[in-house]
């Protein structure tokens, strides 16, 4: 009985001070998303503090539910993350796939794979924004202007001209403060979580068995049957962790959307509570149990995908 009571008590203060740090800051959210607490208030000066006169009940609620960005907002973030997720499953398996057979460099070349994880959101967001999609200066104005100009020399070949004579100027495309801003915060994103899925599929790999995969081979099964039959089914756990901890990161993007278009034609919830919590702490807390509802209810879906893979 001692040898089990004396390891329960040793975890004792870490689980209290978990809980203390999961619940005070939900419980002070759900508290003031029933509240009137705005910071700037010159008609009502009472509802500057968090009062419990200043109940409101469901209206903070009701009232971000109104909002013309409520549901935008949601859409954006499901449409975001499920698109991350996407790219960076396929990507992270052909990488995975490649860099797993040997060749000269492979060690240099697995390294320059993992750098772009370790790059600060921020940092990330500026480079790609300014260096690559950047319709004048970026290497996207750069390549569409390279493009004109190679249509326009084409022009004047015999034969062949009257052909490219007929085809459009290219325009650049402008990624902020559009919707099109979402393309780039996934492409982004996506860009710098890859090798983080990389990283896991790769580890994954090196214990298949290659006894299995012989065998398959001299049963005259092709390389995509291989992969379909015997590394997927290989990788099921791997795939379940990497989407399960990515959605959690990605469904609170702030950062990137912040860089990229100041919320104009992209939003997600977190950059919808930053914007009510510059003044509206009650409807900003509102929006923030709403998202975590929708977190909660993408986190059920993913552990039992989670779990159904660790079973199987």
């Amino acid at each position: 009985m001692a040898k089990r009571t004396v390891p329960k008590l040793l975890q004792t203060p870490a689980v209290l001070l978990l809980l203390v740090w999961m619940l005070v800051p939900l419980s002070m959210t759900l508290y003031f998303s029933f509240i009137r607490y705005v910071l700037n208030s010159l008609r009502r000066p009472e509802w500057t503090s968090p009062n419990i006169d200043n109940w409101r009940g469901f209206g903070n609620y009701e009232y971000v539910l109104n909002a013309k960005d409520f549901w935008f907002a949601v859409n954006n973030s499901i449409f975001i993350v499920a698109s991350i997720l996407v790219l960076t499953v396929v990507l992270g398996l052909a990488f995975a796939m490649l860099v797993n057979r040997s060749f000269p460099g492979r060690g240099i070349v697995r390294v320059l794979l993992i750098s772009p994880f370790f790059v600060m959101p921020a940092v990330n967001a500026v480079l790609w924004i300014n260096m690559i999609l950047d319709p004048v200066l970026g290497l996207n104005g750069l390549a569409v202007g390279a493009i004109n100009n190679l249509v326009v020399t084409l022009q004047g070949v015999p034969v062949l001209g009257w052909f490219f004579s007929l085809w459009p100027e290219f325009d650049a495309i402008s990624f902020r403060a559009t919707q099109s801003s979402a393309y780039a915060v996934i492409m982004m994103v996506t860009w710098q979580w890859t090798p983080f899925a990389v990283l896991i599929f790769m580890t994954s790999l090196q214990s298949e068995d290659e006894s299995q995969k012989e065998a398959a081979v001299l049963d005259g099964a092709n390389a995509w049957s291989r992969f379909r039959n015997l590394t997927v089914p290989h990788l099921g756990r791997p795939i379940a962790i990497v989407v399960m901890i990515q959605s959690i990161f990605h469904l609170s993007l702030y950062a990137e959307i912040e860089i990229v278009s100041r919320g104009n034609g992209n939003k997600n919830l977190p950059y919808l509570i930053g914007e009510f919590s510059s003044n509206n702490i009650g409807a900003a807390s509102a929006t923030g149990i709403f998202a975590v509802i929708l977190a909660n209810i993408v986190a059920i879906f993913l552990l039992r995908m989670v779990g159904k893979n660790m079973m199987d």
